[in-house]
C-alpha cells in the first residue's frame, strides 16, 4: 500500500484516488438509481438534486478548510486551501451556468426529449472529468515550469472579460456548426432517435448488411463535451489565478460541474432571467486577471478579499437579473 503514499502533483495518491472514488460513487448513484429508466426529470427533483450536490460540495469544502487549519493539508503555493477552494468553486459554478443556454440549444437542435437528456448529461460528466483533468494537469505543469505563464492567463482573462462586456452575444446557428457538419460527413447517423442508445445496428438499404450507426443522442453528447472544452478555456485559467495547487483546482472544478447537470433542468426554462449574470462574470474575470498582475508586482491579495469580491459580484448579478426580469414568462424548451 506504499504506492498510495506516493506524491503526485503535490498530494499523496490516496487523496486523489479518494476524491475520484467519491465522484464516481455519486455518478453511480445518480445514473444507476436516480435516473433509472427513461423518465423526465422534473423541476422539483432537479432543485432537490442540485441542492444535494451544492450542499455536498460545501461540506467537502468545509473538510478541506478544517484539514488546512489543523495542518493536515498543505497547498503547493501556500494559499489557504479552504478559501481558495470556495472561491474557485463559486467562480466555476457561475461560469458553468453559462453552459446551460448552449446545452439547451444543442438538445433543441437534435430534438432530444427531456427523458433522454439527463442520461446524456451524466455520461458527459465522465468525459468532462477526464478532459478537465488533462487540462489542469497540463496547466499545472506549465505554471510550475514557467511561472510567467500566469501573466498570459491574467491577460487572457482580462481580455475575455472586456470582450464579454462590449461585444453583443448572438445566438449561434446550430445548423452551421462546424463540429456537427464534420461528424455528419464522416459518420453514419440515424435520422431518428433510438431511445437512450448512442449507437444502433441497422441493415444497409443496398447490401442488407448490418452497419453501425450513431444516433442524434450521441452527436448531442459529443457537441456538449466539445462545448465544455471551449468553456474550460476560460474557467481553468480563472481558477489557476486563484490558486496553482492542482488538487484544489481539480476538486473545485469537478464539484462545480457535478451539480450543473441536475441544475440544468431547473435553469433551462429560466436561463433568460440571468441576463445580467454575464456582466457579473465578465467583471469577475477582469478582477481575477488583474489580481494576477497585482500579486506579481505588489504582493498577494488577501484570499478572503478575493472570495468576498467574487461572491459579491456573482450574487449581485443573480439578484439584479432576477429583479430586472421579474414577471417575464418562462422560455419554452424542447420537452416532448
Amino acid at each position: 500500500m506504499e504506492f498510495l503514499l506516493a506524491d503526485w502533483l503535490g498530494k499523496p495518491l490516496w487523496m486523489w484516488s479518494g476524491f475520484l472514488a467519491i465522484v464516481f460513487a455519486l455518478l453511480a448513484f445518480d445514473l444507476g438509481l436516480l435516473n433509472r429508466g427513461d423518465r423526465e426529470i422534473g423541476i422539483a427533483q432537479s432543485l432537490r438534486l442540485s441542492a444535494f450536490y451544492i450542499g455536498f460540495a460545501c461540506l467537502y469544502g468545509a473538510v478541506v478548510w478544517w484539514a488546512f487549519e489543523t495542518g493536515n493539508l498543505k497547498t503547493t503555493d501556500g494559499t489557504h486551501a479552504g478559501v481558495t477552494y470556495f472561491t474557485g468553486f463559486f467562480i466555476e459554478k457561475a461560469l458553468s451556468i453559462d453552459n446551460v443556454f448552449v446545452i439547451s440549444l444543442i438538445f433543441t437542435f437534435f430534438a432530444i426529449p427531456r427523458r433522454y437528456q439527463y442520461r446524456a448529461l451524466v455520461w458527459g460528466i465522465i468525459a468532462v472529468i477526464v478532459l478537465r483533468g488533462l487540462m489542469i494537469g497540463i496547466g499545472a505543469a506549465l505554471v510550475q515550469e514557467y511561472d510567467w505563464i500566469l501573466f498570459i492567463f491574467g491577460a487572457f482573462l482580462i481580455a475575455t472579460g472586456i470582450k464579454m462586456l462590449v461585444v453583443p452575444e448572438a445566438e449561434p446557428d446550430m445548423s452551421k456548426n462546424k463540429i456537427i457538419v464534420f461528424f455528419k460527413k464522416r459518420m453514419r447517423v440515424t435520422d431518428a432517435l433510438h431511445g437512450e442508445r448512442f449507437f444502433v445496428r441497422l441493415p444497409d438499404s443496398v447490401t442488407g448488411r448490418s452497419l453501425l450507426y450513431a444516433t442524434p443522442l450521441f452527436l448531442a453528447l459529443v457537441v456538449i463535451n466539445i462545448a465544455d472544452i471551449i468553456f474550460a478555456v476560460d474557467s481553468v485559467p480563472a481558477i489557476f489565478a486563484i490558486t496553482t495547487d492542482p488538487f484544489i483546482v481539480f476538486t473545485a472544478n469537478i464539484m462545480a460541474i457535478l451539480g450543473l447537470r441536475a441544475l440544468y433542468f431547473a435553469l433551462a426554462a429560466m436561463v433568460h432571467r440571468f441576463e445580467y449574470l454575464k456582466t457579473a462574470l465578465a467583471l469577475v474575470l477582469v478582477f481575477i486577471g488583474g489580481k494576477i498582475f497585482w500579486n506579481q508586482i505588489f504582493g498577494k491579495v488577501d484570499p478572503a478579499i478575493s472570495l468576498g469580491v467574487t461572491l459579491a459580484l456573482i450574487l449581485g448579478g443573480v439578484v439584479f437579473s432576477l429583479w430586472k426580469t421579474r414577471g417575464q414568462p418562462a422560455a419554452t424548451t424542447h420537452a416532448e
